[in-house]
């Protein structure tokens, strides 16, 4: 099974955004009959501005244009994507951070609202992040079924989070997509270390898939190295900088043998805390 991480440097026009990842989904490299799964990063089609910003194009779900136009390159690809995140409206007047994944006719697989939210003070240019401000933190965990296996959701800040990564493991997950947008600063210090953390911790296959860059003059830099890491916690390919694809075979036997070989699950004797 081939899958494939699309590194962005997303801006504030949803117009230039769709418009670079068709034309990478264009020369996706692939073999025509072989299962294909691509993730997109975290605010792939708008990024780069306050988090208010999200709220000029959130609708409600039926209605979200930005999720029909990222299904509809899942189906005309055929592809099954994860759709990085986009803004969906929430009952309070915030919004939801949340990821879609489509199959290859462009139907919903399942949807996952981020849970965690990046209140935080960060040494860069922006200094302070308030996620809360405009985003309303969702209320559970997501394990998708798809053609490649059993998928976890989760996003961004989400990966310093082991409990949430236990609790989809003992959902299921084999695979586990991080679509994320890490600053620079976090990135460098704690960005591969938690991926790897997460995935030997779990012993799933990690899928981080990030922004990368300046965005928008300068106004937010993001770290990059969008990376796909094995159960063993090897980086099996990453993308240091620039945009574009990231590429690997990813075999969910060798997952199996991992797990046999040591169960780590049956030998936990701390349960996960369940979310109500």
């Amino acid at each position: 099974m081939q899958v494939s991480l699309l590194q962005c440097q997303s801006s504030r026009s949803v117009s230039d955004n769709l418009a670079f990842i068709e034309s990478q989904l264009s020369q996706l490299p692939r073999q025509a009959d072989e299962p294909q799964l691509v993730v997109l990063p975290e605010c792939c089609l708008l990024f780069g501005g306050h988090e208010s910003q999200q709220l000029q194009y959130a609708t409600d779900a039926e209605q979200s244009p930005l999720k029909q136009a990222l299904a509809e390159l899942a189906k005309h690809h055929r592809v099954v994507m994860v759709a990085g995140s986009i803004p969906i409206l929430a009952e309070d007047g915030r919004v939801y951070n949340r990821c879609y994944v489509f199959d290859t006719d462009g139907s919903v697989l399942g949807q996952y609202d981020k849970l965690h939210l990046f209140d935080v003070e960060v040494s860069d240019g922006t200094k302070q992040y308030r996620e809360s401000d405009a985003f309303c933190p969702g209320k559970q965990i997501v394990v998708v079924d798809t053609p490649m296996g059993k998928l976890g959701l989760a996003i961004c800040y989400d990966i310093r989070f082991p409990d949430l990564f236990r609790a989809l493991r003992e959902a299921g997950a084999e695979l586990i997509a991080v679509p994320a947008a890490f600053t620079k600063v976090t990135g460098e210090a704690h960005w591969q270390v938690l991926l790897q953390a997460r995935a030997i911790e779990t012993q799933c296959f990690i899928l981080g898939a990030a922004q990368w860059g300046q965005h928008n003059q300068g106004s937010r830099e993001t770290w990059g190295q969008s990376m796909i890491v094995s159960p063993w916690g090897e980086v099996i390919a990453q993308k240091q900088q620039q945009t574009g694809w990231l590429q690997a075979e990813v075999d969910l036997q060798s997952l199996q043998r991992i797990r046999a070989k040591m169960p780590v699950m049956t030998h936990n004797r701390f349960a996960s805390p369940r979310l109500k």
